[in-house]
């Protein structure tokens, strides 16, 4: 298992994009950044699926002994509900692709305002700014 996979972080870099002096936000420039590292980001999770797929494929085996087993079936859990996290990123991407298309990229789905090109740089994904983000997390421990 790669280290971006343990951590959730993106397993690429791309160089981080450089505004312009009076540039619109989420211009033609933007979105085609936020295009590539969403997509780039989709192919390097969709690697990771395919690669568990082979793994579990070549390394299952029937051990005899029950403690080889269980260890197996551990390991092969732990890989599962990874790549399952990264399947429901994967819809996430999608989605923000998707909003690329339509022109909602880049903008909170709460309140409408700018979420910003270093938030996006960190979390591609984002639907939130900041602060909508804030409460919602707040709104959420305060639920249970």
């Amino acid at each position: 298992m790669t280290e971006s996979s343990k951590t959730g972080a993106s397993p690429f870099s791309f160089k981080p994009y450089q505004e312009k002096k009076g540039e619109k936000y989420m211009n033609s420039a933007q979105l085609k950044h936020f295009e590539d590292i969403l997509k780039n980001w989709k192919s390097e999770l969709m690697h990771e699926v395919d690669r568990t797929v082979h793994h579990m494929q070549d390394d299952a085996s029937n051990f005899p002994d029950p403690n080889d087993r269980a260890s197996q079936e551990s390991e092969f859990s732990l890989e599962l509900r990874t790549r399952d996290r990264e399947r429901r990123l994967i819809k996430k991407i999608d989605e923000s692709l998707r909003e690329i298309e339509s022109g909602d990229y880049g903008f909170c789905e709460s309140c409408g305002i700018e979420i910003g090109i270093r938030r996006l740089e960190a979390r591609p994904t984002a639907s939130l700014c900041i602060d909508c983000k804030t409460l919602d997390e707040i709104r959420e421990k305060q639920m249970g």
